[in-house]
């Protein structure tokens, strides 16, 4: 655990802290953009936009795959919500709607690239503990 989300964690100590204290509305904002951006679908809209740039709502549910329309909907409603992504749509018929990610949903994205490059560099460590404890040995 980091010591930014530790600090997160920890409430405030009154007598010598090693961390400040902790402003709530900052925490409970961590929670909640956390609890939203840390689902799979959110994390494979913020991919699927940033390689691809602005999509088509149709062309981001391809891009994706896997994804329910209703669940898709859901989805870029909520980054909309929070800032993530811009919608437009088109005045023609048949309606056109495209999405893009904003400044915002773009520097979301370079935050979890970190965790990609972290993937990557312990892939094999990961592995390793995970075949050792389906053949029944715990990891420590």
């Amino acid at each position: 655990m980091s010591k930014a989300i530790a600090a997160a964690e920890r409430k405030p100590d009154p007598v010598g802290s090693a961390y400040p204290p902790v402003d709530p509305a900052v925490e409970a904002l961590v929670r909640d953009i956390i609890g939203k951006v840390a689902d799979k679908w959110t994390m494979l809209i913020l991919e699927a936009l940033e390689e691809h740039g602005t999509l088509r709502f149709t062309q981001l549910g391809r891009t994706v795959g896997g994804i329910s329309q209703k669940m898709l909907t859901q989805t870029v409603r909520r980054m909309e919500e929070d800032g993530l992504v811009k919608r437009t749509v088109h005045p023609v018929i048949p309606p056109r709607v495209d999405y893009e990610l904003t400044p915002l949903g773009q520097s979301l994205g370079e935050a979890f690239c970190g965790v990609w490059l972290w993937a990557e560099e312990h892939r094999d460590e990961i592995e390793r503990a995970r075949r050792a404890f389906a053949d029944g040995g715990r990891t420590t």
